[in-house]
């Protein structure tokens, strides 16, 4: 006998209640949306998150370790700078001390040659030439200043520019803020040392010129054990008054020479002309101021000492008692600046053949120095005479 399909249950309604696991499924149940407070937004529930870690959070601690690194540099070189700078001064008070003794020496009176005045004078030269050393030390820790100033410019451009990088948080730029004051710190710390060490190289390079010419004044005074006089650093002409002559012209005495020396060549005394046809060779000394030697200062490296010298030479052989005028002749043409700054011009190439004509051996007391102004001259010129 064939089995029956089952008939499906039929419908039953009951007023029984769901079961509870139909009933959770059918039904929601209500939930209550937590309360926002003022206290809560503002304390530190929105900040519990300290550990997270983004790109900027990344780079601020580089650009942190990058800092370090330069302001440890920053520390040694400002110690470099401080040890210069007292060895410097050391130096310059030794070198002072033994330019004292020389000229106290000289002063009381001494003996040509004295081989006690030679070592202090190789003292003091020995003295500036570590100053002149030092002047290369500043000159490379300078160059070391300035590549930490280009480094420091670089990191606070860095640091501006990460202000604008997607994905930090509020921390981020806190801490930006802070690196960024400490980078302008350091900028600020930089370029005072750099201009503190240009300053140094500055002033210890016109000191070792001024001093370099202040030893061969000295050394010509040890030779010759006399005071030689005022050191030319003092400036001679600055009291030389107005010369009493009119400067020969050009044409008078010489034909000029290549526009590279920029100087007239020496009057020999052979072709010099004298008034009343006097033979100077049976004179003690010339007549009148017969000119020697005119330098035109066109160029910053005219070559005039050896004309200067057989010039002089020349005059001393003939002349034995005679005596010389160095005259700084300068344009008169122009603004009143302009005469000013042509006249201090001349003055200065004046001292510098002065400076020669000692090197040569001629002894201050034989050379009268004066000025001119010379509505003729185009540039500054130093102009020689024997008389």
């Amino acid at each position: 006998m064939a089995r029956q399909p089952e008939q499906p249950p039929a419908l039953i309604i009951t007023s029984d209640p769901l079961p509870l696991d139909l009933r959770n499924k059918v039904y929601s149940k209500p939930s209550v949306a937590p309360q926002t407070t003022a206290q809560k937004v503002m304390g530190m529930d929105y900040y519990n998150d300290n550990g997270t870690d983004t790109v900027v959070g990344r780079k601020i601690d580089n650009l942190r370790k990058e800092l370090f690194s330069l302001q440890g540099n920053v520390a040694n070189f400002s110690e470099k700078l401080a040890a210069l700078e007292l060895n410097g001064q050391t130096q310059a008070a030794e070198y002072y001390a033994s330019v004292a003794t020389i000229s106290t020496q000289l002063q009381s009176g001494t003996t040509p040659g004295n081989p006690r005045l030679v070592n202090k004078m190789n003292v003091a030269r020995e003295n500036l030439e570590w100053l002149s050393g030092n002047i290369a030390s500043l000159n490379a820790l300078a160059g070391n200043i300035s590549d930490s100033a280009s480094m420091a410019s670089f990191l606070l451009d860095s640091a501006r520019t990460t202000y604008s990088l997607s994905g930090a948080i509020e921390e981020d730029h806190v801490r930006l803020a802070q690196l960024e004051d400490a980078i302008n710190n350091t900028v600020v710390i930089i370029e005072r040392m750099l201009n503190n060490v240009n300053d140094d190289i500055t002033r210890t390079t016109a000191y070792l010129a001024t001093e370099r010419n202040n030893l061969r004044t000295l050394s010509l005074a040890i030779n010759t054990g006399d005071m030689f006089g005022k050191s030319l650093s003092n400036r001679p002409f600055s009291n030389a008054s107005q010369a009493t002559f009119t400067p020969v012209a050009a044409s008078s005495y010489g034909n000029i020479m290549p526009q590279q020396t920029g100087m007239m060549p020496p009057a020999t005394m052979e072709n010099a002309s004298f008034p009343g046809n006097a033979d100077p060779r049976y004179t003690g000394v010339p007549p009148s101021p017969r000119p020697l030697v005119k330098i035109r200062f066109d160029r910053p490296d005219v070559a005039y000492q050896q004309p200067v010298y057989m010039a002089v030479n020349e005059a001393l052989a003939r002349y034995p008692n005679a005596r010389f005028e160095l005259v700084a002749v300068h344009p008169s043409t122009g603004n009143a600046a302009e005469v000013a700054i042509e006249s201090t011009r001349a003055r200065r190439n004046a001292e510098r053949v002065l400076r020669s004509l000692t090197e040569m051996g001629l002894s201050l007391d034989h050379v009268d120095l004066s000025y001119m102004p010379s509505g003729e001259a185009t540039t500054n010129e130093v102009h020689l005479y024997v008389r």
